[in-house]
C-alpha cells in the first residue's frame, strides 16, 4: 500500500512542526549540495526559521559574491525589460508626434493658400474666418505694442524735462553771483585805466626867483642891448618850444 498524500498546511503541533522543519531543512540542504556537485552549478540557499535563526548553504567560496552575481543578473534583466518597454513607448510617442507634425504642416500650407483644390465653399469660408481672426489678433497685439512704446517715450520725455528744469535752476542759481562778480571786476578795470583827472597846461609856471630876476634886469636903464637880450631870453623861457 502506497504512502498517502500529505496535505500542505501549517502544522499546529509545535513539536511536530519543529521536527518536520529539521528534516526538510536537512533534505533541502542535501539536495542543494548534490545539485552543485552533479551539475557543476553555483547554488546558494538561505533559510530562516520561525524564530529568526539563519541556515545557509553556498557552493562557492563566498555567499556575498554569489548574491552580488544574482543582483547583477536580476538588474540586467530588469534593465533590459525596462529598456524594451521604453523603446516601445518612445516609438508610440514618435508616431503620435509625427502625425501631429504632418497635420500642422498641412494646416500651414492651407493658411498660405496652398493645396486648396479639395476644399469646398464651406471649408473655404471656415479658412477665411480663421485668417480674419488671426489678422485681428495680430493687429491688436501690434497696436498694444505701439501704445506701450509711446507710453515709454512719453515717460522718457517727462524725465528729460525734469532733468532739464533741475539743470536750469542750478545754472540760474550760479549765474547771478557770477554776473555780479564780473560786473564788479569790469568797474574796477575801468577805474584803474582812467586814473586821476589832470588839467591841460600850455605854459609851465615859472619859479619866483626867475620872475624877480626878470624884473631886476628890466629896471636897469643904460644898457639897452642887455635889456633886449634879457627880454628875449625871458620870452623864450615863457613860450613853449613850438612857438619859438
Amino acid at each position: 500500500m502506497g504512502r498517502g498524500k500529505v496535505e500542505l498546511k501549517r502544522i499546529e503541533n509545535k513539536i511536530n512542526r519543529q521536527v518536520t522543519f529539521a528534516k526538510r531543512r536537512n533534505g533541502l540542504l542535501k539536495k542543494a549540495y548534490e545539485l552543485s556537485i552533479l551539475c557543476d552549478a553555483e547554488v546558494a540557499l538561505i533559510v530562516f526559521s520561525n524564530k529568526g535563526k539563519l541556515y545557509e548553504f553556498c557552493s562557492s567560496s563566498s555567499m556575498v559574491r554569489t548574491l552580488d552575481r544574482y543582483h547583477r543578473s536580476n538588474h540586467a534583466a530588469l534593465d533590459a525589460q525596462q529598456s524594451h518597454n521604453n523603446g516601445q513607448s518612445n516609438y508610440q510617442e514618435y508616431l503620435k508626434l509625427k502625425a501631429r507634425v504632418e497635420v500642422l504642416q498641412q494646416s500651414q500650407r492651407h493658411l498660405l493658400g496652398e493645396d486648396l483644390g479639395k476644399f469646398g465653399p464651406k471649408e473655404l469660408d471656415q479658412l477665411e474666418c480663421a485668417l480674419d481672426t488671426s489678422l485681428k489678433k495680430v493687429r491688436f497685439i501690434q497696436t498694444q505694442h505701439m501704445f506701450e512704446q509711446l507710453s515709454g517715450l512719453q515717460q522718457k520725455e517727462k524725465d528729460l524735462m525734469e532733468v532739464n528744469m533741475a539743470l536750469r535752476s542750478k545754472l540760474e542759481a550760479t549765474s547771478v553771483p557770477l554776473q555780479e562778480t564780473m560786473q564788479q571786476l569790469g568797474e574796477n578795470n575801468l577805474a584803474n585805466r582812467a586814473g586821476p583827472a589832470r588839467p591841460l597846461v600850455f605854459f609851465e609856471p615859472l619859479d619866483r626867483n626867475n620872475t624877480s630876476q626878470i624884473r631886476y634886469n628890466s629896471l636897469q636903464g643904460p644898457n639897452n642891448n642887455n635889456v633886449a637880450g634879457t627880454t628875449e631870453n625871458a620870452n623864450r623861457m615863457l613860450l613853449p618850444g613850438w612857438m619859438h
